[in-house]
């Protein structure tokens, strides 16, 4: 099985890598070969951008089901994070590389994420100042990411 059907963001970043090489070495071929080699490129960092997209949008969703008391946007919130975890799944079979630096995706994307639930919470009056330390030091393992949790609901 050849890595493009393997893993999709390793192949893009070795075809980048010899098209470079090919482009030093004087191949004759009349091809744009830096900018053949940046859109190549581009598109493995394409994957990791909607892997981290998605981490952040899960993050967002556990941190309004942790600490907002509503009831209505509830379901949507878990339903979103369904999706983003079937997204994640499916980018995760088409490129594993991106396996390699979840952790640092996770913690990346994490106060994104809090900073984005705050906002929310907040404009619907459902935390005070007094909540944000808490909140601001909030904190998901990749199982409760990418596995099937998901927090307590607050008391009402």
């Amino acid at each position: 099985m050849a890595l493009y059907d393997k893993d999709f963001v390793a192949w893009s970043k070795q075809q980048a890598e010899a098209l470079r090489a090919a482009a030093r070495s004087g191949s004759n071929q009349r091809l744009d070969w830096q900018n053949l080699a940046e859109e190549i490129e581009g598109l493995g960092i394409s994957q990791r951008s909607v892997l981290r997209s998605q981490i952040r949008r899960i993050i967002r969703h556990l941190i309004k089901l942790e600490h907002s008391r509503a009831i209505e946007p509830r379901r949507g919130w878990v339903e979103s994070t369904g999706d983003a975890r079937a997204e994640i799944e499916d980018l995760l079979k088409i490129s594993p590389s991106l396996k390699t630096e979840l952790d640092r995706d996770i913690a990346a994307q994490t106060k994104r994420a809090i900073e984005l639930a705050i906002r929310d919470l907040r404009g619907h009056d459902e935390i005070q100042d007094a909540d944000l330390p808490r909140l601001r030091g909030a904190s998901y393992t990749a199982e409760q990411i990418f596995g099937d949790w998901f927090p307590e609901e607050p008391p009402r």
